[in-house]
């Protein structure tokens, strides 16, 4: 078994590091740093693993019902109204560009068809 699924094991025997990703406190980057450097063993994981099964019981009932105030602010915190901005925009260029081909379309379909002079006609005889 390579550190990776080691790492990984310890992850799924202490849910309780989830939390703190989720809260953008920490990253898996940085606990799998702590872990490659430190082990399972160390002081360095009291803070982290302290006695959360409090914790742990209360968050899976959060997730298994409505979301809590402070998680649905939190998620409003982390939008990036520029992003959003940029996709509207971006879906109203494409909007605009179908709907002038639409358009092209319909008045080419409303001309009348080119009907070439019969040969012996000259000058509107």
């Amino acid at each position: 078994m390579d550190k990776l699924d080691a790492f990984k094991e310890f992850v799924r025997n202490n849910p309780s590091l989830v939390k703190y990703v989720k809260s953008n406190e920490m990253t898996w980057q940085k606990f799998y740093e702590l872990y490659d450097l430190y082990g399972t063993d160390e002081n360095i994981w009291k803070p982290y693993l302290g006695d959360n099964t409090s914790e742990v019981k209360t968050a899976g009932a959060a997730t298994a019902g409505a979301l809590g105030v402070n998680e649905i602010v939190n998620w409003f915190k982390a939008v990036d109204l520029n992003t959003i901005q940029t996709g509207i925009n971006n879906a109203q260029r494409v909007l605009g560009v179908l709907q002038d081909l639409v358009s092209k379309e319909n008045e080419e379909t409303n001309k009348e068809s080119y009907r070439p002079r019969p040969l012996y006609k000259h000058f509107e005889d």
